[in-house]
């Protein structure tokens, strides 16, 4: 396998993130493909580590002030053997061809394990919406729209949100969409209620995060009532997670954002979690104002020169890693290590570091890669696709119910399939077999094309 990644390196240099995703991917199929000579006599692994299709746009815009922008766009569609291609758009200024690849190999297996018809993809932009107003929003989300749809469609490939894209951006860029094509098709999901959208849409990754982490502590004889939990991020999979973890009594002690962490010991209670719903979802504020409504809280800004986070030194049962890529390092799992955490479940998109991952096992803590973790919300955005399909709205117990359904499908399949190669009770493994065969044989199907 050494060679493979090694191929990969020289073919995509510079872009580590993508390498991070892959190596993890190959340094556990190993024994899938030595109990399947075909995965390896069609090279299924080379082939799902190449894009079926890499797009690359530029978006011009004008601001308020009729400035003229430009902005890179793109879309990496990664493979389709499942299903059409799905996965979030995401605006960042970090955002770029090697993000977005390692996001769009994520999303392939992540998306294989939901049980759904879904191929994997990624895309977004470096446009950073912070700070814009909504009608700077709106002429980004056009312009950039104004390219996409040439590669998009109901049935061929269908984004959703991601960091930086959220109900506002997908309306902007549903409306953009469904004038140029003169057609209201389930061409976007997290779309609005009102207009095609899903009940628990928003909510769908925090909770399935919390489901796929309350079965594992199921299956070990324990619960998370009465555990404390350190959850990183304040956007909806963070902040939905806290909802989910308090009405299964686990008691949540932080919530970060790009400028610091919060720390309330007494925790993060239905009353604090309104306030901060209402501080980050409709007035966009800073995590740094729950410390000032709440004197018992703490904030503390981030220093990036650190070569740790001290989010991660709180000392808690759980963490749930739900900002962004990287955010536990080497050092930060250790800490979490050091301090005694039973249970690391990724509600973000590879979060934790190939060593930190490593350290976290060796420890015998509980680990939960986002690959299983995670997929709730893409899994409840192939409800919302069904739904438009079916020209139909699904109750919110319909939903939740299949969300659970599909949450402890995933971690039952992991545990299973960690168990047949050898690797019992090794989420990681057990995933990225189980993802990896089921993409594999769907290639192997369908010849090489």
């Amino acid at each position: 396998m050494s060679d493979i990644i090694e191929k990969l390196i020289q073919k995509n240099p510079g872009e580590s993130e993508f390498h991070q995703a892959a190596e993890e991917v190959i340094k556990t199929v190993q024994p899938v493909i030595d109990a399947n000579p075909k995965y390896h006599e069609e090279r299924i692994l080379e082939r799902v580590l190449e894009p079926e299709r890499l797009i690359s746009f530029k978006v011009e815009w004008t601001d308020d002030r009729g400035r003229v922008h430009i902005n890179k766009g793109f879309r990496v569609e990664m493979n389709s053997a499942l299903g059409p291609y799905k996965g979030g758009l995401r605006f960042h200024p970090s955002v770029n061809q090697s993000i977005l690849k390692f996001l769009g190999f994520e999303q392939v297996f992540k998306n294989a394990l939901t049980t759904l018809p879904l191929g994997g993809g990624k895309g977004g932009s470096d446009f950073d919406p912070k700070g814009r107003s909504d009608r700077e929003v709106m002429s980004f989300c056009q312009a950039f729209m104004s390219e996409l749809f040439r590669h998009i469609g109901a049935f061929t490939d269908v984004p959703a949100g991601d960091i930086g894209v959220g109900g506002r951006e997908i309306g902007y860029l549903f409306g953009t969409y469904k004038k140029i094509k003169n057609e209201f098709t389930g061409v976007l999901t997290g779309k609005g209620l009102g207009w095609g959208g899903s009940v628990l849409r928003p909510e769908a990754t925090g909770y399935g995060l919390i489901y796929f982490a309350n079965n594992m502590v199921k299956a070990n004889g324990d619960s998370l009532e009465g555990k404390t939990c350190i959850v990183s991020g304040s956007g909806n999979v963070a902040l939905y997670a806290i909802e989910k973890l308090n009405s299964l009594g686990a008691k949540v002690i932080s919530a970060s954002d790009s400028s610091g962490y919060i720390y309330d010991e007494a925790g993060i209670d239905s009353d604090k979690l309104a306030y901060l719903m209402e501080l980050k979802f409709a007035k966009r504020g800073r995590i740094s104002e729950y410390a000032e409504k709440y004197s018992e809280a703490n904030y503390f800004a981030v220093d990036r020169s650190m070569d740790h986070n001290p989010l991660w030194k709180l000392k808690a049962d759980c963490a749930f890693p739900c900002a962004t890529q990287n955010e536990i390092n080497d050092i930060d799992a250790q800490n979490l290590v050091n301090n005694g955490v039973k249970i690391v479940g990724e509600g973000a998109n590879m979060p934790t570091s190939l060593g930190g991952i490593d350290i976290i096992q060796k420890s015998g803590a509980l680990f939960a890669p986002a690959k299983a973790s995670n997929a709730g919300g893409v899994a409840t955005s192939g409800f919302e696709m069904t739904q438009n399909r079916m020209g139909l709205y699904w109750k919110k117990e319909e939903v939740d119910a299949r969300l659970q359904e599909v949450m402890k499908s995933i971690h039952d399949t992991s545990l299973q399939v960690a168990e047949k190669y050898g690797k019992p009770g090794d989420y990681v493994s057990g995933s990225n077999m189980a993802a990896f065969e089921k993409v594999a044989e769907a290639m192997v199907s369908q010849g090489v094309n």
